[in-house]
């Protein structure tokens, strides 16, 4: 029962990161079509309550419910290291748009159309890779060396190529 309430939480917050993260860029188009001082402020409001009040905190809630999944179910295999990698970029991207909203509404700042696009694009591939990776888990064939199977191992490997000495 509490498996399938991570996952119901963990689908939900998800959805609600990848759609605040794919729409953000429409609204960081308008900012060059508002002139109006006080519309301008009422948009820049929006994108920040949108971006710290319920973007970020169901980003939050998703990566902390899909680490409690990993406890609770043991996933260790190939297709689940190429959707953390995925989610990772996910996170990268939500780092980028936040600095995007702290620099759009200065004086004279704009968005292009060029870049909304391609933001957009990129995102929606990006949450597009995740949802095909966790729904088809494809089997990746991944043979890792003995030293990374093993406890110690990386140090081994460590001090096979490294050129200074390991303590």
């Amino acid at each position: 029962m509490i498996i399938a309430f991570l996952k119901f939480v963990h689908i939900t917050t998800i959805a609600i990161w990848a759609a605040g993260l794919i729409s953000l860029p429409g609204l960081y188009v308008q900012r060059a079509h508002v002139k109006d001082k006080e519309a301008l402020y009422r948009l820049q409001m929006i994108v920040r309550y949108a971006y710290v009040a319920i973007i970020s905190p169901a980003a939050f809630v998703a990566v902390a419910s899909g680490t409690a999944l990993i406890f609770g179910q043991q996933t260790f295999a190939g297709w689940f290291s190429i959707k953390l990698l995925f989610v990772g970029l996910l996170a990268i991207l939500h780092v980028l748009t936040g600095l995007i909203i702290i620099r759009l509404f200065k004086e004279g700042e704009t968005y292009p159309v060029w870049r909304f696009v391609a933001a957009t694009i990129v995102t929606t591939a990006v949450v597009g890779a995740i949802v095909f990776v966790a729904l088809a888990k494809p089997f990746i064939g991944l043979e890792l060396p003995g030293e990374f199977m093993r406890p110690g191992g990386l140090r081994t490997l460590a001090e096979r190529i490294s050129p200074w000495p390991i303590p």
